[in-house]
Formats: structure tokens, C-alpha cells, sequence
């Protein structure tokens, strides 16, 4: 693991989370203080670039893309806002109008914002990664070392840099990275440090004209849970979302699932070695067990969709440990093609630039009303009534629907329209399929993926509105 521990040597924090100090609207103060503003007081100790000098630089490249860490923080604290005061100006010539104290100085309203203090003034960042390596661990601590304060100048630190978890950390509760946490702290992503090195660049050029308001991008606020709330319910995640380099048509569906499984395995055995059962399948020896679901992103539900595919999705069942889905996302993000039958399109990583369809927004947001994109293969061969697609969602880990319909064809538009040929699998026994709407007594998060194909794709819903 990595771990980076403050110790506020005043007891105190003060720091502006978003901009609005000097502008006397801040009303609490930023706790804990941010992995975002820790990365940047790292990149101010020893620059970047031909900046550097007793590093090269390439630990911050390195840390920056890291998920966001666990945070131990005392949740207990004491936000006092400060009052505004008048300080010294200070300008190339005297002033007629003079500052009460400094003689021939005029004065400039000064807003501090909110100081933050802690029960305890200790504050523990953990990743749970492999170690980078000496060279990364010693370029962090060395950088570590020459920081003096986080945030404002009257907020002091004593920063270090560890490979395990810090002995005073003890039973302290950590903010956890959760999506329906309710606290939200801004991290850095990849890319970060080419925004910072493009404020230093404009600040050189123009002073005190630019603020950080003018860089959007160096905000990334990831939603946690603080100390002390209840634990949500283990429903499984999508731990990568990756986009392709064109357009595949949706009725490649299965090919495109099928390559994306066999590329997750292989980068799996070449960067970690032998994959878990959970992501092949095979090894079982119970039943009713779930495994990895390789979901491909049709554009679905807009006025112009056309069911082309525009991404990639791989979630994994409740259970799995974080080492385990860390390893999958590892094998997932490290694959750069697919290639097979009618198949020949690059793979990346998601970005801000990524289409609608292959946005986390679109398959993860909440609804009462969840419809069909890719049809769901029917688990048995029966009639179709509600009491199978109870049976269905109870299988898949979903509550159970009050109400539902079903067709043959696309209840969504764009929704994939596809033969049996483009379903079923060769060798394998004949399933119905079809397309279905579903309705819950509450709203419920996505991803939604019903009946028994959904380890390959198919099932997949997408939220409908009214």
C-alpha cells in the first residue's frame, strides 16, 4: 500500500475548497482536506519539469492517476468562520489614501474563509496499490519533506510518505470512496499535473490575473461516505468503463463481448497471473453463484439513437475483495484493440470526451422504469408472466418489478433488434428472447441486466423517464 500522513502542527486548517472565500459567501470549511490539494502541495515542493531539482518528476505522474485513496479523518471538528480585515496593499508607489498602520499604504479587504479544527490533527491518505517501486517511494518523500503547509499559510504540516498503514491511525473510521456517499472531496485524475503546469506557465506570463476559477478541470469531485454512515448493501460494481475508438454495430454484440472477455483474461494472466473464477466462470462447485459481466454500451434512448456501440463496461459481483476488483480493472484498462469476426476497433480508457453511451451517468443514474437495450434471454422455457421476471431480477440481485411488458421488438429507441443467429450461441441449446420493460416501487441504480445471458451482454436495460 502507499499512505501519506499529515500532522497539523497548529491543530489547524485552513483552506479554500472551491473559490468562494474571497468572496465572503465560503460557509464551511474544507474537511478533510482534499487528495487533490495534497497532489498539488507535492507538485509546489519541488516543481515539475526543468523545475525540479532533487527529483525528476515522474512520481507525480505516477500518483496522479490513482483512484481516490481512503481518508482517515476525524469527522468531529469545529469550523470557525473569520471575520474580514483590512491588510496592507502592497503597490510599486505610495498612497493618498493610507493605511492606519503603514503610512503612505493603502489597505485591501482581505476574506479568509473558514478555519477547521479537528479533535485530531492527524490526517492519514491510503492507497491500496503494489509498491511503485524505491525510486517512486524516496521522489515522494523527498518531496514530503520540503512541504510546509497545506492550504493557507497559517495551516502548518508535517508531512511523510509510508508503504504501510501508520501505527496512530488505530481504530479511526475513514471517508470511503462511494458513489452514493453524501460528502463530496476533489481528487486528481490523469491529467492533472498538465493543468497545474498550465496555471504556473499563465501565472508567470500574467501575475495575479489568473485564478484557479479559470481552470475547471483541476476540479474532480468524487462523492465519499463519512465515518459513522451506514454501510451500503454489496450490489457489485463496474470497476471500468472504457470507450472504442469507433462505432461497432450493435448487432456484433456478441462477437464484441466475447473478444472483450477473452482480452480482460489475457492482460489478466500476463500482468497479474492466473485470473479468479469469478471473471472465467469455471471452478464452481456450488450453485446460484454470480461471476463478471462483460457489458458492451449501445447508444440507446435518444431521439437519434442507432444501437451502435460506443463502449465497454465490466462489473463485478458483490463478494469480490478490493485487490480482486483491482486486478480486473488493471486487465480491463491495459486492453488497447479488439479484433475478430467483422471486429477490428481500438480500446482506451474513458474520458471527458467519451460519447454519451459509454458515460457511467448513463447506465448508473436511478429509476423506477429500466427497459431492454440489448434483449434478455429468457432463463426457462415457459410463458413470460411477472412471476418470472421476479425470478429473473432476484437472480440478477434486483428487487422485485410490480409491473412489466415484453415484445419481440425494441421497447426503447435505438434498442437492438437481433436475430437468433446474433443471440444464441453455437453448440449451445436454443433460448427465447425478449425485449422488456420494467417497472419498481422505488428507483433503482444501474447497471440493470436481467435474464440468463447477462454475463455476456445481454439483458442490459437503460433508465426511462415518465
Amino acid at each position: 500500500m502507499l499512505a501519506i500522513s499529515l500532522e497539523l502542527l497548529h491543530g489547524t486548517f485552513r483552506g479554500d475548497p472551491d473559490g468562494t472565500a474571497s468572496t465572503g459567501r465560503q460557509t464551511r470549511g474544507e474537511w478533510p482536506p482534499s487528495p487533490a490539494r495534497v497532489f498539488a502541495a507535492l507538485v509546489a515542493a519541488d516543481g515539475t519539469r526543468q523545475e525540479c531539482r532533487v527529483t525528476d518528476g515522474t512520481e507525480l505522474t505516477w500518483i496522479e492517476q490513482l483512484a481516490p485513496p481512503v481518508i482517515y479523518a476525524d469527522a468531529e471538528r469545529w469550523e470557525q468562520p473569520l471575520e474580514p480585515r483590512y491588510v496592507v496593499r502592497h503597490e510599486g508607489s505610495a498612497s493618498k489614501s493610507a493605511h492606519q498602520e503603514y503610512v503612505g499604504r493603502s489597505g485591501a479587504l482581505s476574506r479568509s474563509g473558514v478555519r477547521v479544527t479537528p479533535r485530531d490533527p492527524c490526517v492519514v491518505y491510503a492507497w491500496d496499490v503494489e509498491s511503485p517501486g524505491q525510486a517512486i517511494v524516496d521522489a515522494l518523500r523527498l518531496r514530503a519533506a520540503r512541504v510546509g503547509y497545506l492550504g493557507a499559510s497559517d495551516s502548518p504540516v508535517r508531512m511523510a510518505v509510508t508503504t504501510r498503514m501508520p501505527p496512530h491511525v488505530g481504530g479511526k473510521r475513514p471517508f470511503i470512496p462511494d458513489a452514493r456517499g453524501d460528502t463530496v472531496i476533489n481528487v486528481t485524475r490523469k491529467g492533472h499535473l498538465d493543468v497545474l503546469d498550465r496555471v504556473y506557465d499563465e501565472w508567470r506570463e500574467r501575475g495575479a490575473a489568473v485564478s484557479r476559477q479559470q481552470f475547471p478541470a483541476l476540479t474532480h469531485g468524487v462523492a465519499y461516505r463519512p465515518p459513522g454512515a451506514a454501510e451500503p448493501i454489496d450490489r457489485g460494481a463496474v470497476v471500468a468503463w472504457l470507450r472504442l475508438g469507433s462505432a461497432v454495430s450493435g448487432r456484433r454484440i456478441s462477437t464484441v463481448t466475447a473478444l472483450f472477455k477473452e482480452a480482460v483474461l489475457s492482460r489478466h494472466q500476463r500482468i497479474h497471473g492466473e485470473p479468479p473464477p469469478v471473471l472465467h466462470g469455471h471452478g464452481f462447485s456450488t450453485k446460484g453463484y454470480e461471476i463478471a459481466r462483460y457489458l458492451a454500451l449501445p447508444d440507446v434512448g435518444s431521439r437519434w439513437s442507432r444501437g451502435r456501440i460506443h463502449g465497454l463496461a465490466l462489473w463485478m459481483p458483490p463478494g469480490c475483495d478490493a485487490l480482486e476488483r483491482w486486478k480486473a480493472r488493471d486487465a480491463a484498462s491495459a486492453i488497447s484493440h479488439l479484433v475478430g469476426r467483422g471486429v477490428d476497433v481500438s480500446v482506451a480508457p474513458r474520458d471527458d470526451e467519451s460519447p454519451v453511451a459509454a458515460d457511467p451517468a448513463r447506465w448508473e443514474r436511478e429509476s423506477r422504469r429500466w427497459a431492454t437495450a440489448v434483449p434478455a434471454i429468457h432463463e426457462r422455457r415457459r410463458a413470460l408472466d411477472l412471476a418470472e421476471v421476479v425470478r429473473w431480477c432476484r437472480h440478477a440481485g434486483l428487487p422485485e418489478p410490480v409491473a412489466f411488458r415484453s415484445a419481440r421488438a425494441p421497447l426503447a429507441t435505438g434498442a437492438l433488434d437481433l436475430a437468433p443467429v446474433e443471440v444464441n450461441r453455437s453448440g449451445r441449446p436454443a433460448l427465447p428472447y425478449s425485449h422488456v420493460e420494467l417497472l419498481f416501487d422505488r428507483p433503482v441504480a444501474g447497471p440493470v441486466v436481467i435474464g440468463s445471458g447477462r454475463q455476456r451482454g445481454f439483458g442490459l436495460c437503460v433508465p426511462v423517464h415518465g
